[in-house]
């Protein structure tokens, strides 16, 4: 007789017409042949896990499983929050270890919000688990574990859909596609802003962490010695064990775009540097808070970003994407502006293809059909814009102290590389006040990269190629690609 997977029972029932039956009796997991509800399990249920326990609650037909968190305070509080919204209809399990959701054969799907260095393991053991992903930017902590999340999506052959929304988004879809169609030419630049205003963090010391959290699981994979309370529960993403700094924090959501404007054979930077400062705060963060990276790619192409976080009087704060064509013309915010003027021009964009529902109702539709072409942000996607963020701060990690002032950028004679360097740098220097004595820029090597082996060659090679994967604690050990 031939074993009938939950996720085929799930798949089947959706073809015969039957996929909105027994969800919300308490008792459906004892009754036989009554399980064709989709059960899903979010991990990392404080700030962005709380939206997706929104988003999952909106949707027909499906359930929330349990919610996983190391903090027993934040469980309990999210636990009552479940149970004013679902009451009696279902239970939901509070559990502190992934691996305990994970093991139950009835969960068909898993929503991962926590810090980002579990994002990928989590991704990864769901998948050997036979669970459908949904997991939040960025889906990789490094460029080694992404390309395992990709492998371990072919093997196991689970819908893993990435947090960046604006995948769901026809109109963001149909720009793209008119853009790699050429009908504006040859686009040469997409540059992505990440420019939302931040501040310091302070310093905190080492201490014994809080009763409630279980420290062992919090940090996972990550090796980090003592507890200090910036990491619990949102300033993780300014240190290098556990974040990527906001260029692959929000800015994943533009590097996406950036990426998704490229012609369609692309896949990875060939060359990438980038040169920043942490600048002002003089705290405990370490990623820094005003980065401008390049990335080129075999074609010629280039990616350009800009993070800025650092406020001021007249900060213009910028979350968006342009784009730059060889003939001289450019769409930003919505409107092209041809070669030369200074009017930009409305123009029609058609609707793009994608998964309808949103993010939320698109995953539940892959996850129900069992068809990870149906992501919309899928594993591939996910690897190449995540590695793009990547390569950048790699270059910021083994740059060096420079000082202060416009011959900092080190771009050869790419002219507009230098143009909207300076453009950052006349804002640090003349909109925040930033002193050319005493300031240093960090300029990172111009560092090559093989898209098809994913590792670093030529100067620096040795450097950055030790940078592509993270070391892991004993218990949490991200998997060998080929071993997954």
């Amino acid at each position: 007789m031939l074993k009938t997977t939950r996720r085929k029972f799930l798949k089947n029932s959706l073809v015969a017409g039957t996929a909105f039956a027994v969800c919300g009796a308490k008792s459906y997991a004892r009754v036989s042949g009554a399980n064709n509800c989709l059960r899903i399990a979010v991990a990392g249920v404080n700030g962005r896990g709380g939206s997706h326990i929104s988003g999952w609650l909106d949707q027909d037909n499906v359930e929330v499983a349990y919610l996983i968190d190391p903090d027993k305070n934040v469980l309990a509080k999210k636990l009552k929050y479940m149970e004013g919204k679902v009451g009696d209809k279902y239970d939901c399990r509070g559990v502190t270890d992934v691996r305990e959701a994970l093991d139950d054969k009835n969960l068909d799907a898993i929503s991962i919000a926590t810090p980002n260095h579990w994002h990928s393991l989590m991704t990864i053991w769901a998948a050997q688990a036979g669970k459908h992903v949904y997991v939040e930017k960025p889906m990789s902590h490094d460029i080694g574990e992404g390309r395992v999340c990709v492998e371990a999506q072919k093997k196991y052959g689970v819908v893993i859909q990435h947090g960046t929304q604006r995948r769901s988004d026809a109109g963001h879809a149909g720009l793209h596609d008119l853009i790699r169609s050429g009908k504006f030419g040859k686009m040469k630049i997409s540059y992505g802003y990440c420019c939302k205003p931040r501040s310091g963090i302070g310093f905190e010391t080492p201490s014994a962490p809080p009763s409630n959290l279980d420290w062992n699981l919090w940090r996972g994979p990550a090796i980090i010695d003592q507890f200090h309370a910036n990491y619990v529960h949102y300033d993780w993403h300014w240190f290098w064990e556990t974040g990527n700094g906001d260029m692959n924090n929000q800015g994943t959501h533009q590097l996406d775009m950036a990426y998704w404007a490229l012609d369609k054979e692309l896949t990875h930077p060939v060359r990438a540097m980038a040169i920043g400062g942490r600048f002002l705060w003089k705290d405990q963060g370490e990623t820094p808070n005003t980065m401008f990276g390049i990335a080129e790619y075999p074609n010629g192409q280039q990616v350009f970003f800009n993070v800025r976080n650092v406020n001021y009087e007249g900060y213009q704060r910028q979350v968006e994407n342009e784009y730059y064509f060889e003939d001289g013309g450019k769409i930003i915010r919505g409107l092209y502006y041809p070669k030369g003027s200074d009017k930009g021009e409305k123009f029609d964009i058609p609707r793009g293809h994608v998964t309808p529902g949103g993010n939320w109702g698109s995953f539940i539709a892959a996850s129900r059909a069992d068809d990870p072409k149906m992501a919309n942000g899928n594993v591939l996607d996910a690897h190449r814009g995540c590695v793009l963020g990547h390569l950048m701060n790699n270059s910021y990690r083994l740059g060096k102290s420079v000082p202060f002032n416009a011959k900092a950028g080190r771009f050869g004679d790419n002219r507009d590389a230098f143009e909207h360097f300076m453009k950052l740098h006349d804002v640090m220097s003349d909109g925040v006040g930033l002193p050319e004595d005493g300031t240093n820029y960090i300029v990172g090597p111009w560092l090559t990269f093989d898209p098809k082996t994913e590792r670093h060659t030529g100067d620096f090679a040795t450097e950055a190629n030790e940078l592509l994967k993270d070391a892991n604690r004993p218990g949490f050990q991200v998997p060998d690609a080929g071993k997954v």
